[in-house]
């Protein structure tokens, strides 16, 4: 039997394992395929398991592990490189091969929320390696944008500086950070969510729980919001493809 996986530090939010196991179930897989959750409590032991699981032939990374991974591997696919972020692993005659599937599914889910609209400039809010992700496919679409973290030396404002001529020469406003992922349900970045318009349109990369605290106060300003499930189900299909190609 092919095992795939998840690592990460903590996994109780997660998604996936219910995904790939409707997926085996509904493509005859179930008796040939798993997918199992594994929490790392630290990014080293990711040897072990590798070690200790003969049949892994991949696994998907999430917080905090995206950029922290790559050390890890024999080699780097040119986005997951260019990116600095892995979010999907293939095992194949003992090497291990780092890709980004992030972009798939933001790439999916930018098409579905904006459409048409055209875009002045956008806020990516956070910096870890979905924030990466996020950055190169606003780069591939000529949409400027400025990071927002906590930290001031990590981005181009905190969220203390965000004010009325920022919002409004920013319409597009990405959440990749945590911040409102189950069990953290009643938290949201603190954005000026007064300030939002139906001329915003919010991302929130977080899909569990479906509609993110973020996404609930956008929709209340009228704004656009779209949440993290259809990214989800785009890079998980795009994982299998790489791990099956």
């Amino acid at each position: 039997m092919k095992r795939y996986g998840l690592i990460g530090r903590t996994l109780a939010h997660s998604f996936s394992a219910k995904y790939f196991a409707e997926k085996f179930r509904r493509e005859g897989l179930d008796g040939e395929c798993s997918y199992d959750l594994f929490e790392l409590p630290e990014i080293e032991c990711v040897k072990r398991l590798i070690a200790d699981t003969p049949a892994l032939a991949g696994f998907n990374v999430t917080i905090p592990y995206k950029q922290q991974i790559i050390p890890y591997l024999d080699a780097l696919d040119d986005e997951a490189r260019a990116i600095g972020a892995v979010n999907c692993v293939k095992i194949a005659d003992g090497r291990l091969t780092g890709y980004n599937t992030d972009i798939a599914g933001i790439r999916v889910s930018l098409d579905e929320l904006l459409g048409t609209a055209a875009i002045d400039a956008a806020l990516v809010l956070g910096t870890g390696g979905a924030s990466q992700a996020v950055q190169y496919v606003l780069a591939q679409r000529d949409i400027p944008y400025s990071i927002v973290s906590r930290d001031c030396a990590k981005g181009n404002f905190t969220y203390d500086e965000l004010d009325y001529d920022v919002m409004q020469s920013h319409h597009l406003v990405i959440n990749t950070s945590p911040v409102g992922m189950y069990p953290h349900v009643d938290q949201a970045p603190q954005i000026p969510y007064a300030m939002l318009t139906p001329e915003h349109y919010l991302f929130d990369l977080v899909y569990n729980p479906e509609q993110t605290l973020f996404a609930r106060m956008g929709a209340e300003q009228d704004a656009h919001a779209l949440t993290g499930l259809r990214m989800l189900y785009a890079q998980a299909e795009a994982a299998w493809d790489i791990w099956n190609g």
